[in-house]
């Protein structure tokens, strides 16, 4: 599996004390962003030791106080971010993208501040003002999609369906938020099962289409033919369920339509072989069984040879 350099979490501190020390301009957005979360600022260390404070932002301008205090804050149990070093940091803050409650989190584990405002600027663009609002109405009505959709997964799937691109609830259309009761209300079941193929001939994902990483993100169970690259993998739910299994190619010999070796729902349908588009063809290898309801994704690792 494909590694990351840190792990994003969202830290709630409303009503919570985090230190701060230092002063001038480095110090000043830190006690800002502290307090727009909700959280109240400390800069007395042996207060916020007696206290218990979990969270600490150092923001002296002399890089050895920095040390200093990052290693006696440190000792003390809590979680240090020293401004400008990353080396010294337990954690890093990202730029942040606010349509509250949706927020959007941008981080280069301290490799570019710069970098990552930018992206965020970028976003700023495409993204509307009105997702905060599509957030809180899906909020409001989960008791309702609850009744409507009791079974966990058929839930997903239709949240899934309505959210997608062009859909309903398309996070990128201004006017989605006003359109979640109506939604919710026609809303039909989740398809019983999809069947999707892909075939993989490089290792870099920023070779797959949109259409390839948005099943990648949407499939339930995820049937891996061959050693399928960690960095594909990456982009795939993480809670998907994964299998290894092998069914025969139209190259190596096995029926037309490439899909030979999964049986999927009514709802099977086109598969992505990466050379256009094609009919699944739903018959159940031995021992494997219907397709999982949903989205079920084949996987095969057929790489280009050098030169070819």
């Amino acid at each position: 599996m494909s590694g990351i350099a840190s792990l994003p979490l969202f830290h709630k501190v409303a009503g919570q004390q985090v230190l701060v020390l230092g002063d001038g301009p480095a110090a000043e957005p830190k006690r800002r962003l502290v307090e727009r979360a909700g959280g109240v600022v400390v800069e007395d260390f042996a207060r916020a030791v007696d206290e218990g404070v979990r969270l600490a932002f150092i923001a002296f301008e002399d890089r050895l106080a920095c040390e200093a205090a990052a290693i006696n804050a440190r000792c003390a149990g809590m979680l240090v971010n020293v401004v400008d070093r990353p080396e010294l940091c337990d954690f890093t803050t990202p730029s942040i993208l606010d349509r509250d409650p949706l927020l959007v989190a941008i981080g280069t584990g301290g490799a570019s501040a710069g970098l990552a405002k930018h992206v965020r600027l970028r976003l700023e663009r495409v993204l509307p003002e009105t997702l905060g609002a599509l957030a809180r109405a899906l909020e409001a009505a989960r008791p309702a999609l609850r009744r409507r959709f009791p079974e966990g997964l058929a839930r997903r799937r239709a949240v899934d369906a309505g959210l997608r691109e062009g859909g309903p609830l398309d996070p990128l259309d201004p006017e989605a938020f006003q359109r979640v009761a109506g939604w919710i209300a026609g809303a039909d079941s989740a398809p019983t099962g999809e069947l999707r193929e892909v075939i993989l001939t490089r290792a870099d994902p920023e070779d797959l289409t949109l259409r390839q990483a948005r099943w990648l993100g949407e499939a339930d169970l995820i049937l891996i033919d061959g050693e399928v690259p960690a960095a594909i993998l990456a982009r795939a739910r993480a809670d998907a369920e994964r299998r290894m299994f092998h069914a025969k190619h139209p190259r190596e010999g096995g029926a037309e339509g490439g899909l030979d070796g999964v049986k999927a729902g009514s709802g099977a349908g086109k598969a992505g072989s990466g050379a256009g588009e094609q009919e699944a063809a739903p018959t159940a290898p031995e021992g494997e069984g219907d397709a999982a309801p949903g989205l079920t994704l084949v996987l095969r690792w057929r790489p280009v040879a050098p030169g070819g």
